[in-house]
Parts: structure tokens; sequence; C-alpha cells
């Protein structure tokens, strides 16, 4: 019998872990699921026969190498900081890794061991990343087959609750790691506009924004720059493109209310502040403003700090977050991140019965040189969550790394050493069961002027 070990039971994995039970049915496998939290790591496993929920610290080096020795195929869905420690310990018992997150410079170092050990070492198998990767290059090989050349990649995504939710002024609900949300833009951006190279430092990554029309959505969304743009056009290979842009997509709004929130400074991980706990929240987003010689109250002036409207929509965003309230902050919080991570996850959930959507677009422009003509490739993929039940966002970053791990298990995946899923080999087989389980994109061609 062989074994899967997942490491992480968190808002990703529900999808993830039901699926690799029903497989763990047909295939004679078992599925080890490990989290700090026993009865969230029970909950997904739900009393199958098939499955074990273990206490799991991942700075337990004892703990860890026992669980990993263990397995066939790890399946790494604990923060991206362990990313590349995980795959250290699975590479010395030989053992295959999979994580969803974006791949640690680190585990490149790690290639030339693991062909040697016959393992693969897979990496951005998730959704974004990783079906956005994994859809993007079937596009660019669908064109390089028809004899075209690539001179623009534009790709949006983006988890968010569906259209007919609106519980909050930010039209936004946490479905995933929101610590992820609180530190989005944390490092800048970079990217390609008709062949300039364009950077933002991180308070200016929600100025930043533009209009977007998503396929089959009469409502525009507002995007912003995505991280660093500029190494796909390695990993893409587009080295000849012009134009090279990843963004993030929010319904209009968000970014000029998350950009006063940059400017204050609270979205910070960096610094630990003494007994922020028993801080209320307006004692806290005190901290953030100069000495009050004014006599003002404080949400004026927040207002005149941050040069806003003081009975403008940002203000009422801001207010109704709770910035300004005398409640105490409580709970484990540390740094600055640590309050806002909190106040979007009591603020900011999933309604009960509610969906949420995930959206992937790729706008990607060929020049057919025989036809003389350019040509624009949309790839539109809207996929819904069940009202109430398993999430848009879960089933979309779960599938992909379940797929990976059958693949490896029934020996239908021939690679081995470190791995992104933009390889065709990985990619050809996994869209073809995420199309069979339901997961399509809609594409569109559109000739274009030159």
């Amino acid at each position: 019998m062989k074994h899967i070990l997942v490491l992480g039971a968190g808002k990703s994995s529900p999808y993830l872990i039901k699926y690799l039970l029903e497989q763990a049915e047909v295939h004679d496998w078992f599925v080890t699921v490990c989290d700090r939290d026993y009865e969230l790591a029970n909950l997904r496993i739900n009393g199958h026969e098939r499955g074990l929920a273990v206490e799991f610290d991942v700075n337990d080096e004892t703990m860890r190498h026992s669980q990993i020795e263990k397995a066939d195929v790890v399946i790494n869905f604990l923060a991206p900081k362990f990313q590349y420690l995980i795959a250290l310990d699975s590479l010395a018992h030989g053992k295959h890794c999979i994580s969803a997150s974006y791949e640690d410079i680190r585990i490149q170092d790690l290639n030339k061991d693991a062909i040697k050990k016959n393992i693969i070492i897979l990496n951005e198998m998730g959704l974004d990343p990783g079906i956005d990767h994994m859809s993007a290059m079937k596009v660019i090989y669908d064109i390089r087959k028809s004899g075209g050349n690539i001179k623009s990649f534009i790709s949006y995504g983006s988890g968010l609750p569906a259209p007919e939710v609106n519980s909050n002024p930010f039209r936004y609900c946490i479905t995933w790691n929101p610590r992820n949300v609180v530190m989005a833009g944390e490092s800048g951006a970079q990217y390609m506009e008709n062949g300039k190279i364009k950077i933002l430092p991180r308070h200016d990554i929600f100025r930043r924004t533009w209009k977007v029309k998503v396929n089959g959505f009469n409502e525009e969304f507002e995007a912003y720059p995505n991280r660093d743009s500029l190494i796909y056009k390695k990993i893409f290979k587009l080295e000849k493109v012009k134009t090279m842009i990843r963004g993030t997509i929010r319904y209009p709004g968000w970014s000029e209310t998350w950009d006063q929130l940059v400017k204050l400074g609270i979205p910070n991980e960096g610094l630990i502040v003494p007994d922020l706990k028993k801080k209320t929240y307006a004692e806290f987003t005190e901290m953030f403003l100069p000495i009050n010689i004014s006599g003002l109250k404080i949400d004026q002036r927040v207002a005149n700090f941050l040069n806003i409207n003081p009975t403008g929509k940002i203000m009422d965003n801001l207010r109704w977050l709770g910035l300004f309230s005398e409640e105490k902050i409580g709970g484990n919080v540390k740094t600055p991140a640590d309050v806002l991570i909190k106040l979007v996850k009591e603020k900011m959930p999933l309604p009960k019965g509610a969906r949420d959507m995930v959206i992937l677009q790729h706008e990607i422009i060929g020049y057919f040189p025989k036809e003389k003509k350019a040509k624009k490739f949309t790839s539109t993929l809207v996929e819904y969550g069940e009202p109430g039940g398993l999430t848009a966002i879960s089933k979309t970053v779960g599938l992909p790394a379940g797929i990976a791990a059958k693949l490896i298990l029934i020996d239908d995946l021939p690679l081995t050493g470190v791995q992104l899923p933009t390889h065709p080999v990985i990619f050809a087989r996994v869209l073809k069961e995420l199309r069979l389980l339901g997961v399509k994109f809609k594409e569109k061609i559109e000739e274009v002027k030159k």
C-alpha cells in the first residue's frame, strides 16, 4: 500500500484531501494529514477509513522525519517559508515532494540530487501559481505550433466572492490564507509594457491599477501588478515578448482603500510591538500617526494624515474595518500585520450559504508571419464554489497537487528533478484531468492590429 503525506489542513486543503481519499479507495492508498491543529486535520479526514489525522509540529525534526520517511509522496500545504525545509527532508528520504507555493530560490540547488535519487520535487502546483502557468503554456504552445510568435502576454488571477455576495464594503471575503492578502505587494512589482520595464515600490502597487473586462461578466474589475512578471519571460520562454504583465483582480474600490492601509504602514510583519494584544484598535492606529497636538479625534487625524476626505468612502471603509474602535485587540498578535490579519478574518468571512469564485484570464497576442496577421487569444476560467460547501479556491488550489500525486503514484509522470508545471509532460496531463473534473477554460480568438 502506498502512502500520501499531506502537511497542512488549512483553507486550501479540503478539496485536495477529499480527492486523495477518493483516489485512495480506487488505488489502495493511505492518506495521512498533519497539522498543528489536530481537530482541523481530523475534520478534513472526516472518519474515512483510508485516512489518519496527526497533530504535527513542523519544527519538531524527529516528528517531521518520521512522517516523511513513511510516505511515498509528500504534499506540502504549509506556509511558503517551510517549502525548502520540507523539500530538503523529502530529498534526504528519497520521497517525491509537491508544493503549491511559489518556488523558493534555493530549491533549484536540489535538482541534481533529486535526479540521482529518481524523485520529482514539483512546485507551484496550485491555482496561482499552478493552473495559471499550465493554461498559459497550453495557449503559448498552440500559437507556436501554428507558426506564431508571442508579442504580448497579460495574465490575471484572483479568488473573490461570487458577484451576488455583497456582505461588506470591500466586496472581498477570506477564502484562503489571510496573511497572503494582507501582505500582498510587500516586495513591490515589476513588469514590461511595450518594451519598457516598469518598477513599482510597495507603496505604489495599489495606485497603479487599471480596468479589466473578464469574459462572461458585464461588470468591469480592477487589477494591480502582481510580483515580478519578468521572471516569466524565461520560465515561459518568451524572451522576445514586448509586453509581460501578471495582475491580480479585485472588485472596483479595493485598491484605493488598501493603498491607504499601506500608506499608514499597517501591513508590517517585521516589527514586534510590546503588549500589542492589550491595546485597543484605536490605540493601535494611533501608533502610526504623528504626535497629537491638535486635539482632533483619531479618525479626523487619520484623514488629515492620509490627505483624504474625512467623510468619504475610504474613511467609511476604515471605520467599518474597526481601526478606530475602543475594543481591545486580544488574541495572539505580535506585529501590525497580525492585527490586520485578525481584522480581515473577523470582518470578511464568506457568509453562510454563500459561494466564492476563482477567475483566471490570459490575453496573449501572437503574430503569424505567413498570414501577416496578429491574433489575440483570450483564455478564461471562472470556477464557482459550492454554496455553503467546498470553496472554488480549495478546489482549484488542491486539485492540481492531488492530480500530480496521482500521476506520480501510477507512474504516469516520467520526470525527475526540480520541476514547475510549465513542462508539457506535466501541464498536458494535469489539464486533461482538470477538464474531466469540470475545470475548463473558454477560449476566444480575434484578429487585432499588428
